[in-house]
């Protein structure tokens, strides 16, 4: 399957899917994420790990990138994008977003609603190192190895135990509750 098939088969398959409702906003701070597909050898989402700061809350940890709603923004989808090129230096023009996976909620009261983009890989990017310390793209292909080899296919795991362990980072909490969703909604069951 070329690029341009594997997009519009990841689209519909967004669209057609039913996804988390929003929670009470009056409980939770709204932020979102993008989600972001590029596509090299194979499909990639791309990952950032934030930075090894002592005191930093998201500690090394692996996100999305993302953040919080601001006043200027006219939606959580310009939140996301916003976000994107704040934080990696990829321009909103270089993405093509597929639609929205949901809500998520934090332990801390935060209501992420993740997008789906795919990036045209024009550009480079770019990231402040005293809030990201890398950033890493991982295959897609392996990412739904692991989640079927783990039994996560068609049920949803309790989030303790759900990681997705990479090389020499771990993804967990509710980056790894967006990512199940995400396989879970493009992957056939049958596979």
């Amino acid at each position: 399957m070329d690029q341009k098939e594997c997009i519009q088969k990841i689209h519909t398959a967004i669209h057609r899917a039913v996804h988390p409702d929003p929670p009470d906003p009056d409980f939770f701070q709204p932020t979102s994420v993008m989600a972001l597909f590029a596509f090299n050898e194979g499909v990639e989402l791309i990952f950032i790990q934030k930075a090894d700061v002592e005191g930093y809350p998201w500690r090394n940890q692996m996100a999305f990138p993302g953040g919080h709603v601001d006043e200027q923004d006219t939606s959580t989808q310009a939140t996301a994008l916003r976000e994107l090129e704040e934080e990696m230096g990829i321009c909103s023009q270089d993405v093509k977003v597929m639609g929205s996976l949901g809500h998520f909620q934090t332990i801390n009261n935060k209501d992420i609603e993740a997008f789906t983009g795919v990036w045209n890989q024009k550009g480079k990017i770019t990231f402040d190192p005293a809030e990201i310390s890398r950033v890493i793209p991982i295959s897609l292909a392996y990412l739904t190895r692991v989640h079927r080899e783990k039994g996560y296919a068609g049920r949803r795991p309790d989030i303790m135990e759900l990681t997705y362990p990479y090389e020499d980072v771990l993804i967990w909490g509710v980056t790894a509750k967006i990512l199940h969703h995400l396989i879970e909604v493009i992957i056939p069951k049958n596979k």
